[in-house]
């Protein structure tokens, strides 16, 4: 708690632009992002705006000849804020890039992004839909149905064919939800309830009770990891850990922030995500240290999805030779590909959507701390919607 605290603490001091000094318009680049820094997204949101900012203390504030001031600011986990303030960005602070921040501030901001041509990084949302709004986007983050689909099949090849799914209500939960439902399915599972909970300040108490009552063999579960604590607290008082009921779902359960307060009843959980602050790299290990130094907390996913939009944002500055023209640049990011510390990634050049590598992990303790340890990689894993079509 201190540690989330710490993190609070410091993005809230760091609210304010960055600006690059003396530079004169034509040598500075303006990136705006526009994240939860307040209200029940808040975490996740400072967590991205972390990693981004990791990058530019590493990297220097100067790429390609141009200084970046990096414009933040608060949506307050609202839509209609985020419309606004996205707005404000294009109109008013004159941005050149968008770092792209929770689903429906992106939906709602899709047609002036594409009128305004303004290339945008999604850093934060997971909704596979979000990508096709408008072709000046790409996304470093993650879709729900990645890791979904993938945990879907590894579950009935582990012999768990009877499942229960409980999502958070809204664009992310209910693409998790279809996409585990449909894999699940088809490779011969069966989901014999599907429970959806409110986003915000939501009591997991009697819909776990549900879950007890149907007794399945697994419980698919996937809510914002910003709710990960509270719902591993009420999965234990519930006593579904000792009803033999497997908990699993994508990444954002046990988000490795706040694995390190849900206790050790969340051992032996299993989860398929793109990144566990404990992937064995050295790349990842020098990225964690960084983190945990900086920002006195652990590296997380959020984390490194602003990261790793920054350093997609820098390369492809290289690349145009510090030009923002929105074609040149969206043709430089789109088809690159980088060591992360996720592990090998690539923006798609058909798409812009991220391809990478998704992780069956178990919750183990590791040094005497809790920790998502890696044991199954699929390897350059695409969004399963989008290369069906």
């Amino acid at each position: 708690m201190l540690n989330r605290c710490a993190v609070s603490i410091l993005l809230a001091l760091s609210v304010a632009p960055t600006f690059a000094g003396p530079a004169s318009a034509q040598n500075t680049i303006k990136l705006g992002m526009v994240m939860p820094l307040t209200g029940p997204l808040a975490t996740a949101g400072q967590q991205v705006v972390a990693g981004a900012r990791l990058y530019i203390s590493q990297h220097g504030n100067t790429v390609a000849g141009k200084r970046i001031e990096l414009i933040v600011r608060d949506d307050a986990s609202s839509a209609d804020n985020g419309k606004r303030l996205i707005h404000e960005a294009i109109v008013n602070d004159k941005v050149d890039i968008i770092g792209g921040g929770p689903t429906p501030d992106l939906l709602g901001s899709a047609a002036l992004i594409t009128e305004a041509k303004k290339p945008t990084v999604i850093m934060l949302s997971s909704t596979t839909s979000v990508i096709e709004k408008s072709p000046y986007f790409v996304r470093t983050s993650c879709t729900l149905a990645q890791s979904s689909a993938i945990l879907a099949d590894w579950a009935v090849q582990n012999g768990l064919k009877k499942a229960v799914t409980l999502v958070t209500d809204f664009a992310p939960g209910q693409e998790a939800e279809s996409t585990f439902t449909n894999n699940f399915a088809a490779a011969g599972g069966q989901i014999t309830e599907a429970i959806r909970v409110p986003l915000r300040n939501p009591d997991f108490a009697p819909f776990l009770q549900r879950v007890r009552e149907t007794a399945p063999q697994v419980l698919f579960v996937f809510i914002p990891s910003v709710q990960a604590a509270a719902f591993a607290r009420q999965f234990v008082e519930r006593g579904l850990d000792k009803a033999g009921i497997k908990l699993i779902g994508p990444g954002d359960m046990t988000d490795d922030s706040a694995l390190v307060d849900m206790g050790d009843a969340m051992q032996g959980v299993v989860t398929a995500h793109f990144y566990s602050a404990a992937h064995p790299s050295a790349v990842n290990a020098t990225f964690a240290a960084a983190y945990q130094k900086q920002n006195n907390s652990r590296a997380n996913f959020m984390a490194v999805s602003g990261y790793d939009g920054m350093h997609l944002i820098y390369e492809a500055l290289k690349k145009t030779g510090g030009s923002t023209d929105a074609e040149t640049f969206m043709s430089a990011m789109k088809g690159m590909t980088w060591e992360s510390p996720r592990g090998q990634m690539s923006i798609d050049r058909a798409t812009g959507e991220v391809v990478h590598n998704i992780y069956i992990r178990r919750v183990e303790s590791v040094g005497g701390e809790l920790r998502n340890v890696e044991f199954v990689t699929f390897n350059n894993i695409r969004d399963p919607r989008v290369a069906a079509k």
